[in-house]
């Protein structure tokens, strides 16, 4: 028993010490429900408990608050002897429950060192936050760590965190803890160099024989050298007089970005829209949106009459401006608030796009990209944004297992 005596009366209820239980050792089934036994046994209230296990050992705590000079400690040791388990105690001052975590900061990066971890931390405690708790996300393709912290001005973090990502060479994201984080309902992501590995521009101008024109002109328009717009028009111009048979070569050798499948699977699992919006063609998006399952698809239309590509574009260009007003259009036909979009994206003319969303999220981007997006990554899988979502790689697997 915990308590030999729980004494009666105000004076009694009113005499108790808050005490911390700490728990360690090889886990097996049985030992939190024993702990728990003994407490209640002892009349013990409790406070607060919070446990995890790594590689096999057991982290428990137990936050406890017990009649002053009755407790009998004995009985928790000797249930901690029996069982190969290291208890000990500690008196705690009585104070009210901290704030909830305020932030998550998530760690991606093939290796997460103790340099890198360490770098991460001194961020954090830089910006004024505490880490209340460290999860780990995935060992693989790469390793990915979810830290929940407490405290501390979030620009502040996000710019300490920012050069230690720069400084360790890993990608650092900090979000605002809250329901909407955990409650996307629409990912809208680009498509050349995101969900494909390709520029589908650069494939029809391999066919036209006009590549290094075209690579020129693309160069600029992605890095916001020059209007999007305007730019598209002149390569689109390059590539009249392929045929259609060209076209279909082209579309034949896109390749998808490393976990785009396991990406989309994972969120069609979710119930999340996921719609892809493309400076690039329909040609090439209406295969992905029918391969992949996708909620919809937007692009420019190619013109090709009598089997031909005159060069032109129909209709409206797709641009940088079009991009925002889609991810806007898409969430108010879905009555998804904005807060609860995702969007992706890795050229200048996807800035706008993730400006507007809930979460912008810049994938292997030019630098201007980075700089105005709430965060981005820079491995070369699609699936690892998966764990800005504080989704598991374990889970995911599990999944699809069972399936």
């Amino acid at each position: 028993m915990l308590t030999e005596d729980d004494g009666e009366g105000v004076g009694a209820d009113r005499a108790r010490s808050t005490i911390l239980v700490r728990v360690s050792g090889r886990d097996r089934p049985g030992i939190t429900a024993g702990l728990m036994d003994l407490l209640s046994q002892g009349g013990a209230e409790l406070i607060d408990v919070e446990q995890v296990v790594v590689r096999g050992r057991l982290n428990l705590g137990c936050l406890i608050r017990v009649p002053e000079q009755s407790v009998a400690v004995k009985d928790l040791v000797f249930y901690g002897w029996e069982r190969g388990l290291q208890i000990d105690f500690e008196v705690v001052e009585e104070t009210e429950p901290g704030d909830p975590a305020q932030s998550v900061v998530t760690v991606i990066a093939p290796e997460v060192g103790p340099d890198a971890f360490g770098a991460v931390a001194r961020a954090i405690a830089g910006g004024g936050g505490n880490i209340d708790r460290i999860a780990r996300l995935s060992t693989n393709p790469v390793v990915s760590y979810e830290l929940a912290v407490s405290g501390g001005t979030l620009q502040e973090m996000r710019r300490l965190l920012g050069e230690a990502a720069s400084a360790e060479r890993v990608d650092i994201a900090i979000q605002a803890e809250g329901l909407y984080r955990r409650a996307k309902r629409l990912v809208v992501l680009d498509v050349d160099s995101t969900l494909i590995q390709n520029e589908v521009i650069d494939l029809l101008a391999e066919e036209a024989g006009v590549l290094d024109e075209v690579q020129a002109l693309t160069a600029e328009a992605m890095a916001g050298d020059s209007d999007f717009e305007e730019a598209l028009r002149k390569r689109v111009a390059l590539l009249a007089g392929l045929d259609a048979a060209a076209v279909d070569r082209a579309a034949k050798r896109v390749r998808l970005t490393p976990g785009a499948r396991t990406f989309i699977r994972t969120l069609k699992r979710l119930g999340l829209r996921v719609v892809i919006v493309s400076g690039g063609f329909d040609v090439f998006t209406d295969r992905l949106r029918t391969e992949l399952g996708l909620d919809g698809s937007y692009a420019n239309q190619l013109e090709i009459e009598d089997g031909v590509v005159t060069g032109r574009v129909v209709g409206q260009v797709v641009d940088r401006s079009t991009k925002a007003a889609l991810l806007r259009k898409i969430a108010a036909e879905e009555g998804i608030p904005l807060a609860q979009t995702v969007a992706i994206g890795d050229g200048a003319n996807d800035i706008d796009m993730l400006a507007v969303a809930g979460l912008g999220i810049a994938f292997n981007a030019k630098p201007a990209v980075r700089e105005a997006a709430d965060t981005s990554v820079s491995v070369p899988y699609l699936d690892a944004i998966l764990f800005l979502l504080g989704i598991r790689r374990e889970d995911i697997e599990r999944a699809d297992a069972s399936d």
